[in-house]
């Protein structure tokens, strides 16, 4: 069975197909699909999808980057539906910080208070944690290796950081998506086979991160195939 692991189909790009999406990723063997909270905003409709579609579950959380809108009551509706198998994508992204030193500092604050929150709250429902982490390794490792419970989670979208494969031993497992068919991914070609395979988790993040031969084009979960083909070329 393939399971794509994180892929945003609430985003509007599948309004008009998702019925025809869900199809096409099936006659390639995909048989689940995992929606992660992302923001406030979309998460009705994944929680919509997945009452619709029998094969599709969602997660509840924040990303980093709609800390500023983080509202744990409004989640806590949806937390305990039969259909919500995680907490996240939650964590920390420091790619695009605010110009001055100040604001970066309560950036950075704000992001760590949300991701601690929840963290901790994947611990009180048993859940695992669905984790996003973008120039951030060294502050996410700490607080995943401090706070994190033994249900673990997944490092979405992993980054190639070696220094996040110690978290293998407290049940996270590795997301590798479409980054791994890139021309420039030397560096996580490279870490690959240090990853326990029995560690390893396929996503698309559709409609983000299209694999090749098919970047630039909108990115669905029957590209798993592309990517599961490349880990095993690997």
């Amino acid at each position: 069975m393939i399971i794509d692991t994180h892929c945003h189909l609430d985003d509007p790009r599948y309004n008009e197909d998702i019925e025809e999406v869900l199809a096409k990723a099936k006659a390639e063997g995909v048989e689940r699909f995992i929606i992660p909270g992302a923001d406030m905003k979309t998460l009705v409709r994944a929680v919509e999808l997945a009452e619709t579609f029998e094969e599709v579950y969602v997660a509840v959380g924040v990303h980093p980057y709609d800390a500023v809108h983080y509202d744990r009551a409004f989640l806590e509706r949806f937390v305990s539906h039969p259909k919500c198998v995680a907490i996240g994508e939650c964590g920390l992204d420091y790619f695009r910080l605010p110009d001055s030193e100040d604001e970066i500092i309560k950036e950075k604050a704000l992001q760590k208070e949300v991701f601690i929150d929840q963290i901790f709250w994947a611990k009180e429902m048993k859940k695992p944690l669905i984790v996003h982490i973008r120039e951030s390794s060294a502050d996410c490792l700490e607080l995943l290796d401090k706070y994190a419970g033994e249900e673990g989670g997944v490092l979405h979208c992993y980054n190639a950081d070696e220094s996040l494969l110690k978290l293998a031993k407290k049940n996270f497992y590795y997301g590798i998506g479409g980054v791994l068919t890139f021309k420039n991914a030397k560096k996580l070609i490279n870490v690959y086979p240090k990853i326990p395979q029995n560690k390893l988790l396929i996503e698309t993040d559709a409609p983000y991160l299209t694999p090749h031969p098919y970047r630039g084009k909108r990115n669905e979960p029957a590209y798993t195939t592309l990517v599961a083909e490349k880990m095993s070329n690997l």
